[in-house]
C-alpha cells in the first residue's frame, strides 16, 4: 500500500491564500475596494460590542488608522453610519445602512461561499475546525484577539428562562444580555469553548 504523502505547510497556506485573492474580486466591484468589502462583511457578522474601528483593525489585522480611513470613506458613501455610545461619549458604534445590506448581494466573497457550499457537509466541518485552529495559532503569535461566535464562546450562558427570546442567552464576560440573532455573530472578546462553530446554535444543547 503506498504511503500517502504530507501535503506541505506552505502548499496548505498558499491554498488559503488563493482562496482569499479569489474573495477579492477582480479590481473594483460595485465601486468599492477590497479593503471596503472587508469592512462591509466585518460589521454585518460583528456583534454590537464589537462593531468598531478599533475592533475592526483588530479583525483583520490592520492599523486603527487605516481602518478609520476605510470606514470614514464607506460612510461618505453611505454604506456605514457612526452611532454614538448612550454610555460613553467618546466611543461609537458602526452599523450597516439599508444601501449596504442591498449591495452585499453582490459581493465577490459569494463565490467561495459557493465552493464551500459544494463540499460534503463533513467535510465542511472539518475544514472549519483546522481553519479555527490555524487562526487561533496565528492569534497567539501575533498577540491578538482571536474572534469568534457567540455559540462557541466559553462565556456563553443561558439567560433567564422566565423572560422573553430577546434575553435568552447571556454574554458571561460582559454580563450583558444577548438576542437569539446575536448568538451566531462574531466577537471581539471571544474565548474558544466546547462547541463548533460548524454546527447551528439551535441544534446543540447549551452548556450551562
Amino acid at each position: 500500500m503506498t504511503q500517502q504523502r504530507d501535503i506541505g505547510a506552505r502548499a496548505a497556506a498558499d491554498l488559503v491564500l488563493r482562496l482569499s485573492r479569489a474573495a477579492l474580486g477582480e479590481g473594483f466591484v460595485e465601486a468599492l475596494t477590497s479593503a471596503q468589502w472587508m469592512a462591509l462583511r466585518y460589521f454585518s457578522r460583528a456583534n454590537r460590542f464589537s462593531r468598531t474601528v478599533s475592533a475592526f483593525a483588530e479583525f483583520h489585522a490592520t492599523t486603527r488608522g487605516t481602518a478609520s480611513q476605510t470606514v470614514k470613506g464607506l460612510i461618505k458613501q453611505g454604506y456605514l453610519a457612526r452611532i454614538p455610545s448612550d454610555t460613553d461619549g467618546r466611543s461609537a458604534r458602526v452599523d450597516l445602512t439599508e444601501n449596504a445590506k442591498s449591495i452585499l448581494a453582490c459581493d465577490p466573497f459569494e463565490v467561495v461561499v459557493d465552493a464551500a457550499e459544494a463540499l460534503p457537509g463533513r467535510l465542511r466541518g472539518q475544514l472549519v475546525k483546522l481553519l479555527e485552529r490555524m487562526l487561533r495559532h496565528v492569534a497567539r503569535q501575533r498577540s491578538r484577539p482571536s474572534f469568534g461566535i457567540c455559540a462557541s464562546c466559553a462565556h456563553l450562558r443561558s439567560g433567564d428562562r422566565g423572560r422573553s427570546d430577546q434575553c435568552r442567552y447571556q454574554c458571561g464576560l460582559l454580563n450583558e444580555p444577548l438576542a437569539a440573532e446575536e448568538i451566531e455573530q462574531i466577537c471581539i472578546s471571544f474565548e474558544p469553548g466546547r462547541t463548533s462553530a460548524f454546527r447551528p446554535f439551535s441544534a446543540r444543547k447549551l452548556t450551562q
